[in-house]
């Protein structure tokens, strides 16, 4: 009797799975018969879907490069004008007051009358002038335009001084005076720096002291 109850249920576990096996075995592949879809990073040998996130931004990269001021012009290595000076006897007279309205924005270099000037660096000559302050005068424009060097009160020019001439550092452009308005007990060299506008105006500009640059204490 035993014997025949276990040979029942035996059957009747044999039956249940070929039961279940025949159900199944034609389903989708999934958990509890709901399909999976595989992802490409799941598909064996399909590249890795591309990342989404945002990437970082800059502030320069989002708005462009900021806008730089325009270089200045490197103005060291300017010589002393005058011949015989050295830059330890320059005096700055930048700031000394002319007449009851103005200030000098020059300074002055005493030195013998004919002792001859140089261009302090290389550049071209701008304009000759006779003015009745600054007497015999020379504006020689650097390369880029941008300044301008201005010599005043000269007995004469250089010999082939001429307006366009385009001139080297050390040159002697001409020689100290006391035209103008200058004493004939104190002939000097009026030498000014100005910074131009985009016009360009020769006579016009933004005064720059002389002083430092030529290496004075």
């Amino acid at each position: 009797m035993l014997k025949t109850v276990l040979i029942f249920l035996i059957g009747a576990l044999v039956g249940a799975n070929v039961l279940y096996f025949l159900a199944v075995r034609d389903r989708p592949a999934g958990i509890g018969g709901v399909v999976v879809t595989p992802t490409p990073a799941q598909t064996p040998g399909a590249p890795s879907a591309p990342t989404t996130s945002a990437p970082t931004i800059s502030a320069q990269t989002a708005t462009g490069p900021a806008p730089q001021p325009a270089a200045p012009v490197n103005m060291a290595g300017l010589i002393v004008p005058v011949a015989g000076i050295a830059a330890r006897q320059l005096s700055d007279t930048f700031t000394d007051a002319r007449g009851t309205d103005r200030v000098h924005d020059a300074i002055d270099i005493m030195a013998p009358e004919g002792t001859p000037v140089f261009a302090v660096a290389a550049g071209s000559v701008e304009k000759l002038f006779d003015s009745k302050q600054g007497g015999l005068s020379l504006y020689q424009f650097e390369p880029s335009g941008r300044y301008v060097y201005y010599y005043a009160h000269l007995q004469r020019y250089a010999p082939g001084i001429v307006e366009n001439k385009v001139i080297r550092q050390g040159e002697v452009i001409g020689y100290v005076g006391y035209t103008g308005n200058a004493s004939p007990e104190a002939p000097h060299l009026h030498f000014a720096i100005f910074e131009l506008g985009p016009e360009k105006k020769w006579w016009k500009g933004t005064a720059i002291n002389p002083y430092p640059l030529l290496g004075g204490l």
